[in-house]
């Protein structure tokens, strides 16, 4: 009998291109040829050398959005290279397509150099309205993020934080309606302070979060910890902890309102969720395999649960961000997305719930409304 991966892999051989190309000029005549390449081409190249603001309207760069990877944090398999990444990157080129309507394409780089991709992506924008980053590792990503951001003029989203960010904000706003707690008192305990956990904690604290606690592999975050902190964790101990806790996940989750984890696979247990506050959140987002199972959450006394997987309730998956804020994006010529689109975004997409339950805090992702709900919070 097959195993479920080699019916997926036998699948993928026979689909092969899950995307492509489609022509919206049509060439029936002789007269279509001359006006849609040469002669004609050569008015249109002539103008946008000289026009270049006029690209967006005379080509392909008003509906398309590259998205990058150099394959060096894909899913949860991590350093697995370009060719590891181009399924991925073709899938999401899928999704923008199929929810937004967007040109998109897969571009996966055969280096792991921050300078290399800052140069490569610079060299290629004149072709693309926006560009989406893609499982590029921690710190590495927030550097090319903020160069690539400050440098162009069309609007650049490392997709692994700021959509999984948006995302989660959303679900724990209605969450937080379910549990009868208001999201500025909440304590939150992060697990994960790689780029989704970094996004996430600085999303929070930009809504009205006070109390976020955010852990590593080494433990709690905390100014001045043993060891010494990168300068991305550095950021995160000044705007988080503030009551300065040091230990690890057992000294994190006493009296939290709510758990998001992005981190890995089991690393929670029902002990664990014993220590948090009465009516508590969690958000195991580890994928494929949770920080702890929702049957588990829910026996040992959450009252909210959500993963990263479609087979269980309240799947929060970044496809719910990204599509619509890059439609919003091209559509209104915005060149950046800011804190500001982010926490629009969120509230859009919880709003589209209008009575939270335990079970149903976030829109799922068949929901035709999501893509225009966020597209049009974006300003």
């Amino acid at each position: 009998m097959d195993t479920p991966e080699k019916k997926i892999l036998a699948a993928y051989k026979k689909q092969g291109a899950r995307i492509g190309t489609r022509a919206k000029a049509r060439l029936k005549s002789a007269r279509d040829f001359s006006l849609w390449y040469t002669p004609g081409v050569g008015t249109a190249s002539g103008h946008l050398s000289k026009h270049p603001e006029d690209a967006r309207k005379m080509s392909v760069k008003g509906n398309s959005v590259a998205i990058v990877s150099d394959g060096s944090a894909v899913l949860g398999l991590g350093d697995i290279g370009a060719y590891g990444a181009l399924p991925v990157m073709e899938g999401k080129a899928l999704i923008f397509r199929e929810m937004a309507g967007i040109d998109a394409w897969p571009l996966v780089l055969d280096t792991q150099d921050a300078d290399d991709i800052v140069r490569i992506v610079k060299a290629i924008a004149p072709n693309f309205g926006g560009i989406n980053l893609e499982d590029i590792a921690a710190p590495k990503c927030f550097d090319i993020e903020n160069r690539l951001a400050a440098e162009l003029d069309i609007p650049v989203m490392h997709d692994d934080q700021h959509g999984t960010a948006i995302v989660a904000l959303a679900g724990l706003m209605n969450a937080c309606k379910v549990v009868k707690k208001k999201l500025g008192t909440l304590r939150v305990a992060i697990s994960g302070a790689g780029a989704a956990g970094a996004a996430i904690a600085k999303l929070l604290a930009a809504a009205g979060v006070r109390d976020i606690v955010v852990l590593d592999r080494s433990g709690i975050i905390v100014p001045g910890r043993a060891g010494g902190l990168n300068a991305s964790k550095q950021e995160l101990a000044r705007i988080t902890n503030p009551r300065k806790l040091a230990g690890g996940l057992h000294e994190a989750m006493a009296g939290a309102d709510a758990f998001i984890g992005v981190s890995g696979k089991g690393i929670l247990a029902a002990e664990h969720l014993k220590l948090m506050a009465p009516r508590s959140i969690v958000f195991a987002l580890a994928n494929p395999v949770p920080e702890i199972m929702p049957r588990e959450a829910h026996a040992a006394g959450a009252a909210v649960v959500a993963t990263g997987r479609s087979d269980f309730p309240n799947q929060l998956n970044n496809a719910l961000a990204y599509p619509g804020i890059f439609r919003g994006a091209l559509d209104k010529g915005i060149t950046k997305i800011t804190q500001d689109t982010k926490l629009r975004a969120a509230k859009a997409l919880a709003g589209l719930v209008s009575k939270p339950t335990a079970d149903k805090i976030i829109p799922g992702l068949l929901d035709k409304r999501v893509v225009a709900a966020v597209a049009k919070s974006v300003r």
